[in-house]
């Protein structure tokens, strides 16, 4: 590091709470894929924001975009009609199918309304129970944590809500034992990212819409990392015959900036009144014109594009995993959200990428090294990180 650099990072130490094992460098600059120190040094970056930089850094359309909007207003707040506000939640029902939209800043603040929502409706008809899974990460807010069993982002700063049941993920017969005519809401990740990269099991899915039928309860998915088409469809719902009465959206819809999304179908749109919710930076119109650009060249082929190279990632880490079949156990994932199921600690190889060949990559679940590429990502980036990656797996 530099002087500068090194200066910087010992203001941070003395003033933030020590929260983030962050890398040992000062980014300067960064664009695609690639990020730049002070030094000129390259890196490359494989979790691209931990999947919010869906298109990459400094995308040229979004940036135009944020530039044309600020020069206009940057925020208002929501007692005014906002233009990209409104162009934005008219193409994201478009592309989604579902009915009514809240716009928040995050992943946790739609998950918290969400969990708001069907707890308003269930109350209505003596429901008062949500049902979470093992291996769920849901946010860090204490409704978003009393969804989730990972106690190491729970220690010591409870209590936490009641009523909230969390059973086995992918145990049908656990569901069916939970599950009664108290059950508002069932919460889900049908792809599960910081449990390891887990896909829900189409006989579990088939559970699940069963007991809807039977029970009147809501389902909510939770697309904070999966949406957007980050695994190869819009949604990753949308691989199996389920329709969600609640999806959660945030990370890649606003191009960088902070926006999260809670839609829901048309049966709930009268469940909130006026002000039964609300927000003050939440619907940023900054963040709204971005995530206008993320949507519209979604609906251009992108999709189709990132699962091509999705499907030749996964592919080229399974040709891998028959080299390497005592250090890899699995593959998981879809689209380009993939993990690598190793047979030892997972930071060790995102240390050893990010050492000899710059590669940024995140541990996630103890043994799973998870894959979050921009979706602009190129069958050529793909290899070239294979490359390395095989060299890494040889000297472990």
């Amino acid at each position: 590091m530099k002087i500068s650099e090194t200066i910087l990072v010992e203001k941070e130490k003395r003033s933030f709470f020590q929260t983030y094992n962050r890398f040992p460098f000062v980014p300067k600059e960064a664009s695609a894929h690639l990020i730049w120190d002070e030094d000129g040094t390259c890196y490359f970056d494989f979790i691209s924001g931990l999947g919010v930089n869906l298109f990459g850094h400094c995308h040229p359309k979004i940036n135009e975009a944020i530039k044309l909007q600020i020069d206009k207003f940057s925020h208002l707040s929501n007692y005014f009609y906002q233009e990209p506000q409104i162009n934005f939640v008219v193409k994201l029902k478009e592309m989604t199918g579902m009915d009514r939209v809240f716009l928040a800043n995050s992943g946790t603040e739609a998950n918290e309304g969400a969990t708001k929502l069907c707890r308003k409706w269930g109350n209505y008809i003596n429901k008062t129970e949500i049902i979470a899974f093992t291996g769920g990460f849901h946010g860090r807010t204490y409704g978003s944590l009393s969804l989730m069993n990972q106690e190491k982002y729970k220690k010591n700063m409870g209590p936490w809500l009641s009523n909230i049941n969390i059973i086995e993920y992918n145990n049908s017969e656990a569901l069916e034992s939970a599950v009664s005519e108290k059950t508002a809401g069932i919460i889900l990740e049908f792809l599960q990212g910081e449990g390891g990269v887990i896909e829900a099991s189409e006989e579990f899915v088939a559970t699940i819409e069963r007991l809807r039928e039977k029970y009147n309860f809501l389902i909510i998915a939770d697309e904070i990392q999966t949406g957007a088409g980050r695994t190869g469809s819009f949604f990753s719902f949308d691989k199996y015959s389920i329709t969600p009465d609640i999806v959660t959206i945030a990370k890649g819809i606003g191009g960088g900036l902070p926006l999260g999304a809670i839609l829901a179908k048309e049966k709930l749109a009268k469940v909130w009144e006026l002000g039964s919710h609300g927000t003050t930076c939440g619907g940023n119109a900054l963040a709204c014109a971005a995530g206008l650009v993320i949507l519209k060249e979604l609906e251009h082929g992108l999709i189709d594009i990132s699962l091509a190279v999705g499907t030749h990632f996964k592919k080229s880490l399974l040709d891998l995993k028959t080299k390497f079949p005592n250090k890899i156990l699995e593959v998981r994932g879809r689209g380009l959200m993939l993990g690598l199921v190793l047979s030892f600690d997972a930071n060790i190889l995102v240390k050893s990428l990010f050492e000899n060949y710059n590669i940024i990559t995140n541990a996630t679940s103890g043994n799973v090294l998870r894959l979050l590429p921009a979706l602009i990502i190129s069958r050529d980036d793909v290899d070239l990180f294979m490359d390395s990656l095989r060299e890494c797996l040889s000297s472990l």
